[in-house]
């Protein structure tokens, strides 16, 4: 997903080139976990893995969430369960957007330290957009902020 908007220069994930790598590949590779998640399929059980439970129960969610209706969802469970769904596939980098935006201080102090946790065994980089100058502080090892076309550190 990450390589689907046309850009300028080149994205690099380790000496990786995106443009020298099949989009299959790179999309395997670099998970993208959109504000608002798509759900092809009926049921959650049919987008996570039985092995995902754990992670469902850490994430403040009962365990009868793995077969709920995806259309029953509130945006702040599809966001969680759309976090599992990516990590789940152990890419080699995270973009996420917003992925607690929808949620209350509990539930996203409890994705923060499930993301962390998960990110000690399975070391990626993140790329976390968020609002939340408290997230910022907790969470960011570097702060970015977009001027105009460009990422620049923050001061």
């Amino acid at each position: 997903m990450a390589d689907l908007e046309p850009h300028d220069g080149e994205v690099w994930l380790g000496e990786q080139a995106q443009s020298l790598t099949p989009a299959n590949d790179w999309r395997r590779q670099v998970m993208m976990v959109p504000a608002e998640s798509q759900w092809w399929a009926d049921t959650v059980s049919e987008h996570l893995a039985d092995e995902c439970s754990a992670a469902v129960s850490a994430l403040g969610l009962p365990s009868e969430a793995m077969s709920w209706q995806v259309s029953r969802l509130s945006s702040g469970e599809k966001q969680r369960l759309a976090l599992i769904r990516a990590v789940a596939l152990a890419p080699s980098a995270l973009l996420l957007d917003e992925p607690t935006a929808n949620l209350d201080s509990e539930a996203t102090a409890a994705v923060e330290c499930w993301l962390l946790n998960w990110l000690k065994t399975h070391p990626a980089p993140v790329l976390w957009v968020t609002h939340d100058p408290a997230q910022i502080d907790r969470l960011a090892g570097r702060h970015l902020l977009i001027e105009g076309r460009r990422l620049v550190d923050a001061q």
